[in-house]
């Protein structure tokens, strides 16, 4: 029987591999979290709206509706909830196909449990799931049209509030601290997902194209993030 710690979220782990997902709660309740399982898409779908968890590993195949479009219909209702996205598929463009649907990190099947958990850790503690006060900075960073309230992880533009998942808003307030500076795509990875992040850069250039959508941002004549060629980004300094 699994024991419940109340001073940790839920996670959800769906899975149809019942070895897999055995594994991936042991080491869980192990950190104390409380776990809860699915064996399908249509299973996670209700886990989430029954349990409203902090956070989801959803493996991609699935055997009825595939951890894809579970990813589609979480964000489609707006859900802001971390996704880690399980996948034994090896090629960059399916990865980024769920990055671009909305999942906040991918693992590639095998896996190392213990890497798990500390992604899981490092997503939650950087969306404010996990209390980590040392990690936080209260003051609000004003660059005119886009202010960033990092005590509320809130980001005005025009006095509109805009709606950030938890990475798209990480990316944004380190680019945004040091506007001129030009950052590697490597010390974002590094910097914004809090591990020795092992993947594909390319998961950085997704979720800046997310952060400029959201934002009315061109990225041939950029307002707020710009690209350095070959190296990349900045946020316009506009001093």
């Amino acid at each position: 029987m699994t024991q419940t710690h109340p001073s940790k979220p839920d996670i959800l782990v769906v899975d149809d591999e019942p070895n897999i997902a055995r594994l991936i709660r042991m080491y869980l309740d192990r950190e104390g979290f409380n776990t809860i399982l699915a064996a399908s898409g249509s299973e996670a779908l209700s886990r989430i709206e029954q349990h409203r968890p902090a956070l989801v590993i959803l493996d991609i195949m699935l055997p009825d509706i595939d951890g894809l479009e579970v990813c589609r219909e979480i964000r489609r209702s707006d859900n802001p909830v971390p996704i880690i996205m399980l996948t034994a598929r090896e090629t960059d463009e399916d990865k980024i196909e769920g990055l671009e649907l909305g999942a906040d990190d991918y693992v590639t099947k095998p896996f190392v449990p213990r890497e798990l958990v500390a992604r899981v850790k490092a997503i939650l503690r950087r969306s404010g799931k996990a209390a980590d006060p040392a990690a936080r900075h209260s003051e609000v960073i004003d660059l005119g049209a886009l202010k960033i309230e990092p005590d509320r992880r809130e980001v005005r533009l025009d006095g509109e509030l805009i709606q950030l998942r938890a990475k798209e808003y990480d990316l944004l307030t380190e680019l945004a601290r040091r506007p001129g500076i030009v950052f590697t795509r490597e010390h974002l990875l590094q910097n914004v997902w809090g591990y020795d992040f092992i993947g594909d850069s390319g998961t950085i250039d997704v979720h800046v194209r997310r952060l400029r959508s959201k934002l009315g941002d061109d990225s041939a004549s950029p307002r707020f993030i710009e690209t350095v060629w070959g190296v990349g980004y900045r946020f316009k300094d506009a001093r």
